[in-house]
């Protein structure tokens, strides 16, 4: 005789609902939840398909192509403040940042992951599913040229495509307009990363000294991805921030494909 164990073990998921779930939701939503930002959610998701409770993030990192740039993400730094600052979370989750090595010493917990509803899950902590890298454009401008070259968007059946509209347009409405409110929006809740192309070109001019300002808060929660195009500093954005360093070069016939293999694909990677 074949019993089916479907519907008992979903009523034992939805006895151990009401002792744990109010956890993992707060797990997932990470320390400060954004709608695209879901790291937590991607990692606790991975380890709860795995055979052991214990698990080192290095390892899961390099077998899990998929999650791989999520948990570099979180594993230096962001999942221990998570638990450090949510006792709810300290109370079910260890992690050694050192080892690297996450563990769920309870096997009740452990089992409801392994049997709870992810995507409803996704659904009640308000993720969106979205690439979530701001800018979206990437941009090349130089003081000689009437032109910027855009990266759409990170993914690779978008290629770069030219445009004549001078960055001066939107300069026009910085203080107190549209535009300000909608960049502030953009570069707070609204997005996962933010990618900054910076320079010695653009480190005084009005708008994307603004946008800085926008984003500058979130460096520090390594949520910013700067791309050094020089040695330029700029306040508030460490010269030790882990980026991307490149060096256009206008006169190579191939510097649109060079952009994508050593910045569009380390963007996918990070945003993945």
């Amino acid at each position: 005789m074949q019993i089916d164990l479907g519907r008992p073990r979903q009523r034992v998921v939805d006895r151990l609902k009401a002792a744990y779930y109010p956890a993992v939701k707060e797990f997932c939503r990470g320390q400060r939840f954004r709608p695209s930002n879901d790291p937590h959610f991607k990692l606790l998701r991975s380890i709860s398909e795995q055979d052991s409770s214990i698990v080192d993030l290095n390892e899961l990192a390099n077998a899990r192509p998929e999650v791989h740039g999520s948990i570099n993400n979180i594993k230096e730094r962001r999942l221990g403040v998570l638990i450090q600052s949510k006792p709810i979370c300290a109370r079910h989750f260890y992690y050694n940042s050192e080892t690297k090595n996450f563990a769920i010493e309870d096997p009740a917990l452990f089992y409801f992951l392994k049997h709870l509803d992810w995507n409803s899950l996704r659904s009640d902590c308000g993720f969106r599913d979205t690439l979530g890298i701001t800018s979206s454009t990437l941009r090349f401008l130089s003081p000689g040229r009437t032109g910027i070259w855009h990266v759409k968007s990170p993914r690779v059946s978008e290629p770069l495509t030219p445009t004549s509209s001078p960055t001066s347009k939107y300069e026009a409405n910085y203080p107190g307009r549209t535009w300000s409110k909608e960049f502030l929006r953009i570069f707070g809740s609204a997005s996962r990363l933010v990618a900054c192309l910076l320079d010695l070109h653009h480190k005084d001019k009005i708008w994307p000294t603004f946008e800085r300002e926008c984003f500058q808060p979130r460096v520090t929660d390594d949520e910013v991805i700067p791309i050094f195009l020089d040695d330029t500093v700029f306040p508030g954005i460490p010269r030790d921030t882990a980026g991307i360093e490149y060096r256009w070069n206008p006169d190579d016939p191939r510097w649109q494909e060079d952009v994508i293999d050593r910045i569009v694909f380390k963007l996918m990677e990070r945003a993945s």
